[in-house]
């Protein structure tokens, strides 16, 4: 028997997946306490580079919702949707009066456990992809129980896009919601 039920594996392969492409482009990863994650941040992603040469920032840092699911996705117009529980979360992830940017990044696992995650003496594999978008700015949702969210196709969350993320902030662009 399960130590943890699915939903908890599928939000533990969620930091797993933020800890490695966060690693893997240079950039330290913080799981958040219970209190933080109240304010609806689970991990802070943190960097110390001078991105580019126009960069304003030495010091980013970007917080991170993490959400996981084996539901798939509907694709129309080159986003992917996301229903997102509770209007009060989402209402934290999109306002305007926070210092550190907040992304949201939703993993999209295959349906079946045993696909969730692969291993061999040649690599360790965690199936499917993460996409990431920013809330700042959405519209006001008058619904209680949650709302749906688009996540852009072309934003893949992997090393390559933080490090692009990483240099707009630094450039102290804002990370707007298109949705």
């Amino acid at each position: 028997m399960a130590l943890l039920p699915p939903i908890e594996i599928e939000s533990e392969l969620s930091y797993a997946y933020l800890h490695a492409v966060a690693a893997h482009a240079g950039m330290s990863c913080e799981c958040t306490n219970r209190h933080v994650d109240k304010m609806g941040i689970d991990a802070m992603i943190r960097a110390c580079e001078l991105f580019a040469h126009d960069s304003v920032l030495t010091d980013i840092a970007l917080d991170v919702q993490l959400k996981a699911t084996v539901l798939t996705p509907v694709k129309a117009d080159g986003n992917l949707s996301y229903f997102l529980q509770g209007v009060g979360r989402y209402d934290k992830l999109r306002k305007t009066t926070t210092n550190i940017p907040r992304i949201v990044i939703v993993l999209f696992l295959p349906k079946e456990h045993s696909e969730w995650l692969t291993h061999t003496d040649e690599q360790l594999a965690i199936k499917k992809c993460a996409w990431w978008v920013s809330l700042l700015n959405a519209p006001a949702m008058d619904n209680k129980s949650g709302t749906t969210i688009y996540l852009p196709e072309v934003q893949i969350f992997n090393p390559s896009s933080l490090r692009e993320i990483m240099t707009r902030l630094s450039k102290q662009e804002s990370l707007v919601y298109a949705g």
